[in-house]
C-alpha cells in the first residue's frame, strides 16, 4: 500500500502551532521530538485516538532563513490548500467556531457536501468539508 503520510507545514513557532491544532482542531500529537541541530520532528494528525496513523497527518516544521518565513500563512498562494473532512459538519463546524477558529464563510450545501472556508492560525485557507452520500 501506498499513501502520502506527512505534508510539511511551515509555522512561525512549534508550540503556538501545537495548541492551534490540537486545542481549535481537535488534532492529536502525534509525536514531538527534539532533533540535536534545535529543531523539533512535531507531527499532528486530525484522526484522534481512534484513528491515529489512518490518514495524513502535518508535520509542524518551523521556518528557518527569510524564504520560509515569507511562507508562513501563505503557502498556496490564497488558495484553498488543506482540506479536514469530517463525518459531522455542524458538530465540527460549532466546536471550530467556539474555540475561535476564523471561519470566512458561512457553511454552504454543494453537491459534493457541506463546507466553510477558515484559516488556520498563520492564515493559510482550509476547507472543512463533509462530503456528500453516496
Amino acid at each position: 500500500m501506498r499513501r502520502i503520510a506527512l505534508v510539511t507545514l511551515v509555522v512561525d513557532d512549534y508550540d503556538e502551532a501545537i495548541r492551534f491544532y490540537t486545542e481549535a482542531l481537535g488534532f492529536r500529537l502525534a509525536e514531538d521530538t527534539p532533533r540535536p541541530d534545535g529543531s523539533r520532528w512535531v507531527v499532528v494528525e486530525p484522526g484522534g485516538a481512534a484513528g491515529a496513523g489512518q490518514g495524513t497527518a502535518l508535520l509542524l516544521a518551523r521556518a528557518k532563513g527569510e524564504a520560509q518565513r515569507s511562507r508562513v500563512g501563505d503557502q498556496t498562494g490564497g488558495r484553498v490548500g488543506f482540506f479536514l473532512y469530517t463525518d459531522d459538519f455542524a458538530r465540527d463546524h460549532a466546536r471550530m467556531a467556539a474555540a475561535g477558529v476564523t471561519f470566512l464563510e458561512e457553511p454552504r450545501h454543494e453537491p459534493y457536501g457541506s463546507v466553510a472556508v477558515f484559516q488556520d492560525l498563520y492564515g493559510n485557507r482550509w476547507d472543512l468539508l463533509q462530503p456528500a452520500a453516496s
